[in-house]
């Protein structure tokens, strides 16, 4: 082996060594404050915590809520994303922008700017209570509006990318054979992009159950009607930490588990077209 060789082959082991040690210091500053939790409580307390009043009502009001906000997303943001990644016109850019705005505002700003859209005194909330005696603020609806703000471009930016990555030629072939758009759409389009579509359906509606910010400045934190398991977590931190830690575990979990499950589902994807 000559020095060059031999120059080549150190220059490589320090890179992977390098690499190596880098890899396991993120690992250790992601996994260790994650592990903790799993440290500070055993299984019969956490049975014992999660059968508490304040997390099972926190559980229930977080799966009721995020389901039903993701359900509207889904229905109102997927024509929206079909339209975007097949019709252009003037403006797509701007609204492309404004879609992705929720997900780079602080979660305060975005309850801060609901509240004073729909509040009492409100943009809009001040007609609807004065005219009709309508309360958003600060009710059980306020939680679903503020998961919707913050989820929604989760979804609808996946399905964008879903339906772009969907061969034009197939939906035009269908409408040389006589089916309409919306046929087509529903006979062609959605299958294909099916795949793409459910991992934007889980990660929207992982995000809405872990919103938090913008739940508490627009909906409050009150217990059974807008608590749900980031706000019981804050709420009984010092009083229950039992309670905290559970409902904490149980989102680490499912997020770990929702992240699992995408990746399946991207990965599936991809042998489709190879």
């Amino acid at each position: 082996m000559n020095s060059a060789e031999r120059k080549h082959k150190a220059a490589h082991t320090a890179t992977l060594i390098f690499a190596g040690g880098l890899i396991l210091l993120f690992l250790i500053f992601i996994t260790v404050p994650l592990v903790s939790l799993f440290t500070r409580i055993g299984i019969e307390d956490m049975a014992t915590a999660l059968t508490s009043q304040t997390a099972i009502d926190a559980l229930l009001l977080s799966a009721t809520t995020a389901t039903v906000s993701t359900i509207i997303v889904v229905i109102f943001g997927t024509p929206l994303a079909y339209i975007n990644a097949r019709i252009p016109y003037k403006g797509r850019n701007i609204v492309d922008t404004i879609t992705d705005l929720p997900i780079v505002l602080p979660p305060t700003v975005a309850g801060l700017a609901l509240l004073l859209a729909f509040g009492t005194n409100g943009l809009i909330g001040q007609y609807l209570y004065l005219g009709f005696g309508i309360r958003i603020a600060f009710t059980t609806v306020a939680v679903i509006i503020a998961q919707i703000f913050v989820a929604s471009p989760f979804y609808i930016r996946q399905a964008r990318s879903s339906f772009e990555a969907v061969d034009v030629d197939l939906e035009h072939a269908s409408r040389t054979l006589g089916a309409g758009i919306f046929k087509t759409f529903v006979k062609v389009t959605l299958p294909i992009a099916s795949g793409s579509l459910l991992s934007g359906i889980i990660m929207t509606f992982a995000r809405a159950l872990g919103e938090f910010g913008a739940t508490m400045m627009f909906a409050g934190n009150l217990a059974g009607k807008t608590q749900t398991m980031p706000l019981a977590i804050y709420s009984v931190l010092q009083s229950d930490m039992s309670v905290s830690i559970a409902l904490a575990i149980i989102l680490v979990v499912f997020s770990f588990g929702i992240i699992l499950i995408v990746k399946y589902i991207g990965s599936r994807e991809g042998k489709k077209y190879v």
